[in-house]
């Protein structure tokens, strides 16, 4: 899945390419990821002559800023977008084509068809389901140590759990959660009420500093993950314990287990993360 280092990646190389360009048609071959509105003409009708303005993230979202609306997209396991010449054949699995009057196309390919598109009046957005219910992103201001550490606190969960959470931090998923733990010296297994303040100070830092180096070298490619230009994320070859089960931990030399924590599989070194 997409996370929030990948869907920056995606949003800032979109910018490139779609950015004062108008929508004259739309194709939806899969109406199921339209959420909103219900009526998939509807949707078509009122997205007719906008032009994207800007494209803004919200944890995992992405966010185009049209002239009178916002489209909210998230592409959950497999989505991606890409920018085409209207001559070019869509691959098997684009399910929505927005075309441009230039003659360009943004697809979005799915293969799991698991993503999701909802469509705001300017303003209506962040007060309405999905993004109403999302924690604040680990590069807002809203981010504060009193807030997490509250959040965290209040909570007899596995602190891999709270940090999955997208009410508590919206943005951190499976890989940059392990790559945060292990940073910070936390077991995931670990209680958040169990947890002191130094302890979440480091992780507050921790997960900051890891999403800025994974923004910085474009995401990190697990098995199909590329940005909107077909280039991969080059931060896989900097994780410590994601995807490295038996090699040797880069702090002490023990090798990285796999456990699972809520059904999710969890990379740590059990000699640098001692419950």
């Amino acid at each position: 899945m997409p996370e929030l280092p990948e869907v920056e990646t995606i949003r800032k190389t979109l910018k490139h390419l779609v950015i004062n360009k108008t929508i004259n048609n739309i194709s939806i071959f899969w109406p199921k990821i339209i959420k909103k509105p219900d009526d998939v003409e509807e949707f078509k009708h009122l997205l007719y002559g906008q032009t994207i303005i800007d494209i803004e993230r919200k944890g995992k979202f992405l966010l185009f800023q049209l002239n009178d609306y916002v489209l909210v997209s998230h592409l959950r396991m497999e989505g991606k977008y890409g920018v085409f010449n209207h001559l070019e054949p869509a691959l098997k699995h684009t399910h929505v084509i927005f075309h441009f009057k230039d003659g360009t196309e943004l697809r979005y390919n799915d293969v799991r068809k698991f993503g999701t598109m909802h469509l705001f009046r300017k303003g209506e957005e962040l007060i309405s389901k999905p993004l109403n219910q999302l924690g604040p992103d680990p590069f807002e201001d809203e981010f504060k140590f009193d807030y997490f550490y509250d959040k965290i606190q209040k909570s007899d969960r596995a602190i891999k759990n709270i940090l999955l959470d997208q009410s508590v931090v919206a943005g951190l998923g499976n890989i940059y959660v392990d790559e945060t733990l292990f940073k910070a010296g936390i077991h995931p297994l670990k209680k958040g009420n169990q947890l002191t303040k130094e302890e979440v100070k480091l992780l507050q830092i921790n997960s900051i500093e890891t999403l800025t180096e994974a923004v910085k070298q474009g995401g990190t490619t697990i098995r199909s993950y590329v940005n909107s230009q077909g280039q991969i994320g080059m931060f896989q070859q900097q994780l410590f314990v994601y995807g490295q089960e038996n090699n040797p931990c880069r702090k002490c030399g023990k090798p990285i287990s796999k456990l699972k924590v809520n059904g999710r599989g969890t990379h740590i070194c059990i000699s640098c993360q001692k419950l």
